[in-house]
């Protein structure tokens, strides 16, 4: 009950980076626009990284209020954490509008397909406000145990943007023929439409989640739990988002055809990471009410149970991975004849990454559960140092034939294995980072955290 709509809603948040690229790779000519599409796609994943502050800490603390029997307080808790919210959207605001340009330059793609992302940001950065509501608003509904509220507004999300792109990019309906501009006007749509939807649902909520006047005004110490539950988070979501634009920036500096696959590759990937996402929303949920309750035996066996059947469902998807990766690449670029480099590489490395989903799964589901503990700062950890111990140095000298080093110091020789070496560099960091999230609840200190 608790994965299922989580896992849909999920499934409709990668039908939004599937049209974009979808339309991208059928409608518009060429490997620059899903070069572009791919990098746009990580710059918007990177946005609501920023929220994961406010969003983690209103999912544990409205958990632990709600298991207690405590909804005053789990309606103050959330009113505190879209103020945080409120902050936020204004500081990423201004830091993007003073270094956004740079930051994407910076990513290394060819001057095309970054002047192509650029016109697509620009487009979609009033958004922002929007994809606070949903992350914060979302978060706070799941803490009370309310998993359809994402549902409803990704779906909301995703029918906006889906129709809007489509007709936008091709002249439907009368209305005008956007091309690329297109997409990125359905997206900012789809946005603002689902932050409505999320509006609605706290203030109709039937869990008697909609904070009360007096509870909006600003709390001292209640603002200082939020930062001290949420910011390990928010550090955590930001490190991740900076890392994988790093790697991103490895990959492109390849060229288009590998940035292409890349893209693509990530996108079909995401069909096993989303019922990961989703198992780890539930396992989320469940320590943390059971904790409030008093009951870190149930929290503990709860999330056994709930990583079992994620292990289980994402090596499934594994398997469909390495039989099907040429009949999924060939669908994004319209046909494997039409772009046949792209699909060769692309169906590679989907084949690359099918045999660390049993880990991923473990990743997921294993943080999700510290998290709804309160417990951020082990996640944050494993995470930060797979990604820059692990994944960065090791994608350099698996993808670039050479590896530039600083201060004058001699130039390592790499492998030149292209996207193909960066890719068993990110399926080893992820079985790394697996497996050192399981160790870690495997012992018991996590369930004695205090929010």
């Amino acid at each position: 009950m608790l994965v299922g709509p989580v896992f849909v809603e999920q499934v409709l948040a990668l039908t939004v980076g599937f049209t974009d690229k979808w339309l991208a790779g059928n409608l518009l000519t060429g490997p620059e626009y899903l070069a572009a599409v791919g990098l746009v796609a990580y710059c918007i994943g990177f946005m609501p990284g920023f929220f994961a502050v406010p969003a983690v800490a209103a999912t544990a603390l409205v958990a632990r209020s709600v298991g207690a029997g405590d909804l005053p307080a789990a309606r103050q808790a959330a009113a505190q954490a879209f103020l945080v919210g409120a902050a936020l959207v204004v500081a990423v605001g201004l830091l993007a509008l003073a270094v956004g340009g740079e930051g994407v330059r910076a990513l290394g793609l060819p001057a095309e397909s970054t002047a192509l992302a650029l016109e697509y940001l620009v487009i979609v950065l009033p958004a922002l406000p929007a994809m606070m509501i949903i992350a914060v608003g979302v978060a706070v509904l799941r803490g009370g145990g309310d998993m359809m509220a994402g549902l409803l507004t990704m779906s909301v999300v995703n029918l906006v943007n889906a129709g809007a792109s489509f007709a936008l990019g091709c002249g439907l309906w009368g209305l005008p023929q956007l091309g690329w501009q297109g997409l990125a006007w359905g997206t900012l749509a789809g946005y603002w439409l689902g932050a409505c939807c999320v509006a609605a649902l706290l203030a109709r909520s039937s869990r008697g989640m909609r904070p009360q006047r007096a509870e909006w005004w600003p709390s001292g110490s209640l603002l200082r739990r939020v930062c001290r539950v949420g910011v390990p988070a928010g550090t955590d979501a930001l490190a991740n988002a900076t890392c994988h634009l790093s790697f991103l920036s490895i990959v492109n500096r390849l060229g288009n055809v590998d940035a292409a696959a890349h893209s693509v590759a990530i996108t079909i990937e995401s069909l096993a990471f989303l019922p990961g996402s989703a198992f780890g929303v539930a396992a989320t949920t469940l320590s943390g009410q059971f904790l409030g309750a008093g009951d870190p035996v149930r929290a503990r066996s709860s999330v056994w149970l709930v990583a079992g059947a994620c292990i289980g469902l994402m090596t499934a998807v594994g398997l469909v991975f390495w039989g099907a990766a040429d009949v999924l690449a060939a669908w994004f670029v319209g046909g494997a004849q039409r772009q046949p480099e792209v699909a060769l590489l692309t169906a590679r490395l989907v084949r690359i990454v099918a045999f660390a989903q049993p880990p991923l799964a473990m990743l997921l589901v294993f943080s999700g559960a510290l998290r709804g503990a309160g417990a951020t700062r082990p996640p944050m950890v494993v995470n930060f140092l797979g990604l820059l111990v692990i994944r960065l140095p090791l994608a350099m000298l698996l993808a670039w034939p050479e590896v530039p080093l600083p201060a004058g110091l001699p130039t390592l020789p790499g492998c030149g294995w292209g996207a193909v070496g960066a890719w068993y560099a990110m399926a080893a960091d992820l079985s790394a980072r697996g497996l050192a999230m399981l160790i870690i609840f495997s012992r018991s200190g996590w369930t004695r955290t205090r929010v």
